[in-house]
């Protein structure tokens, strides 16, 4: 029996093709390699599984409920109209958050206001309700743009090294050198007050712990095997970065993402009750100003 071999070239680097072994020309196959996936074994996605953990685990059910009845309440406070038209018709809070009542001026927690009312008589209750769009967007927004800043700048400098680790790194050790809130309170003096000058200074000071938490385990990540054997099949770094380190280095930085939206909600009432928050009269802005001139 004869075999003959045939050589053919590519000019892709690092490809390997393989000859000769067509299976589709066996007919008569032990019965041992006759194997079938059953459908039991069908492998799921990474998302499917998360959720299958997820669901195991009490805890995180009662802390998912609580934040979807805090989403369920920001969002059916007040009617939500944009650009004229209303996109949510449902009211849960009891008194409009924008109205005075100048008879019911500091009155203590009642039937009618639970929460009582503030110095010029609206009711706390419903600024609480109604303002809580405005805590959960700043918090949600600010920690998204800054994984968007922070993630790729960690990845570069944890794959690549060299001059990019060092530039990327002491940007953050110089931002790292001013307390967290006095660098926001800085910014927004420069910026001015409003809802997106305030994102934009809480990104500028949040997303630096984002880039240094991934470079650390991009720098473990990228020594393992299967990187090695993505450079050896010739794949770009892009794809490596993306595809297969980042990916595998995001555990933790999800965890943090997670804690640092209330890190910033909480960053964000601070700066309102300096008065550095949103402009007055919102909500969310001017609940905690009178406290200045008490404090």
């Amino acid at each position: 029996m004869s075999h003959e071999s045939q050589r053919t070239t590519t000019t892709e680097r690092g490809r390997i093709r393989v000859t000769g072994f067509d299976t589709s020309v066996f007919e008569d196959r032990d019965e041992r390699f006759d194997w079938q996936q059953d459908e039991s074994t069908v492998s799921r996605d990474r998302l499917t599984r998360a959720w299958e953990r997820f669901k195991r685990n009490r805890t995180a059910l009662v802390g998912l409920s609580i934040i979807a009845l805090m989403l369920f309440t920001t969002i059916f406070a007040r009617p939500i109209v944009i650009e004229g038209i209303t996109v949510q018709p449902f009211s849960l809070a009891p008194f409009d958050p924008t109205n005075s009542n100048f008879a019911a001026l500091n009155e203590a927690p009642t039937a009618t206001h639970p929460f009582g009312t503030d110095w010029s008589g609206k009711d706390i209750l419903s600024r609480v309700m109604y303002g809580g769009r405005y805590s959960l967007t700043i918090g949600v927004i600010t920690v998204s743009i800054a994984l968007s800043v922070g993630v790729p700048l960690g990845a570069l400098a944890g794959y690549y090294g060299g001059w990019i680790d060092e530039v990327i790194m002491r940007l953050v050790d110089i931002l790292y050198a001013f307390p967290f809130l006095v660098l926001a309170i800085a910014l927004i003096a420069v910026l001015g007050q409003g809802f997106w000058n305030m994102i934009t200074a809480l990104v500028l000071v949040v997303w630096i712990s984002y880039a240094r938490l991934l470079r650390g385990e991009v720098l473990s990540v990228k020594e393992n095997e299967y990187v090695t054997a993505a450079k050896a099949l010739g794949a770009r770094d892009r794809s490596i970065i993306f595809r297969h380190v980042v990916p595998n280095a995001m555990a933790p930085v999800i965890v943090q993402a997670t804690l640092g939206i209330g890190t910033v909600v909480l960053n964000a009432a601070a700066l309102g009750f300096l008065g550095l928050g949103l402009e007055p009269g919102s909500p969310s802005g001017a609940a905690c100003s009178p406290a200045v001139a008490v404090a």
